[in-house]
């Protein structure tokens, strides 16, 4: 491990100054990704910012919608009852995606955040474009059965591995956030970044820009996330998805879906979101939709079973979302998140 400087800040203010100032800084808050990276000799920062001494986040209603301060803990945010019932791919996402341990440190802020699983980038052995700019990709030649189908670069091919991050972008959250520059919202399908040839930046914060809080707008549908992994418990996507549908009466009036494990972001579908819009949901229509919304995949070399496994995930998600099927387990929980295997229920945080 890398030595460092650690600093504990007591306001947002004094957090931001403290990393803007020096060009390897950063922020630590749960620290469930954060510290593997520093053992694993990836992140090597000259100093550390604990975001722990800043006043606890809560999660307030806001224009019809739900306010959730950064610092909210995953566990307290899935076990919320308006989120669990108004926002439900968000509750679904957060079990499914650790266990209870976890939960209670990592922060509704600093999940999204979590860089890439690629072990190319994990091993500061292989060439990395986003570890090291300029070392190259191993993954383009090498094992990448993991990695990207849309939006990739001959630069890098990684994937993003937050599932809270999939539902966000699905229910159009904003991220609000402060800096060196003020303060600013930021939707959030436009908050992570495609590789291009600057892999290594994977969102759009400025250095020293902090989240501040995740707004949920206001929402009347119903939402739903699924994921497919490699065991039954705790493993990052392969595919992911998240629906959320608004429905006027049999028709449905407006669609979100976001495809998770398949990009450097979650990857919306607005061509297959248009698709659904006016229509009264059947299978005939949403195998459709997952057609369109794959039809611009790029399979790698090992990766080509995410295109059939990604459709057949979304019909599934969309025929439970609109209720022609039923659900694999109570809504809100990682029984009905779960391909293949449970991730957890929902308890509430101690």
């Amino acid at each position: 491990m890398n030595p460092f400087h650690y600093q504990r800040a007591g306001s947002a203010a004094e957090a931001v100054a403290l990393v803007a100032r020096e060009p390897a800084a950063t922020f630590i808050a749960g620290g469930t990704s954060e510290v593997d990276l520093l053992k694993e000799g990836v992140h090597q920062p000259t100093r550390l910012v604990d975001l722990a001494g800043l006043p606890p986040g809560t999660i307030a209603p806001l224009n019809g919608g739900l306010r959730l301060g950064a610092s909210v803990s995953n566990s307290a945010a899935a076990a919320h009852p308006e989120i669990r019932q108004r926002y439900t791919a968000v509750s679904e996402a957060l079990l499914a995606g650790a266990s209870t341990q976890i939960r209670n440190v990592a922060t509704m802020a600093g999940n999204p955040l979590q860089r890439t699983r690629c072990p190319y980038f994990r091993d500061p052995g292989q060439p990395c474009n986003k570890r090291v700019p300029g070392s190259g990709c191993a993954a383009l030649g090498g094992l990448n059965r993991m990695h990207a189908l849309f939006g990739a670069s001959s630069s890098c091919v990684a994937t993003q591995p937050s599932d809270l991050a999939v539902a966000l972008a699905a229910l159009d959250a904003q991220v609000q956030t402060t800096g060196p520059g003020g303060s600013r919202t930021i939707p959030f399908p436009d908050l992570h970044r495609l590789p291009g040839s600057t892999p290594h930046l994977d969102t759009v914060l400025e250095h020293g820009e902090l989240i501040t809080a995740i707004d949920l707008p206001a929402f009347s549908g119903r939402s739903h996330y699924l994921k497919v992994r490699d065991r039954a418990s705790y493993a990052y996507a392969l595919v992911s998805c998240a629906v959320a549908l608004e429905l006027d009466g049999t028709r449905i009036r407006r669609a979100r879906i976001a495809l998770g494990g398949v990009a450097h972001k979650p990857w919306r579908v607005p061509a297959a979101e248009a698709l659904l819009a006016g229509q009264k949901p059947t299978e005939k229509l949403f195998l459709a939709a997952a057609e369109r919304a794959f039809a611009e995949a790029k399979p790698l070399e090992h990766n080509g079973y995410k295109v059939p496994m990604g459709r057949n995930l979304l019909v599934r998600a969309l025929l439970e979302t609109s209720g022609l099927q039923p659900l694999a387990g109570p809504a809100g929980t990682a029984f009905a998140a779960s391909v293949g295997g449970m991730g957890g229920l929902v308890s509430s945080p101690r």
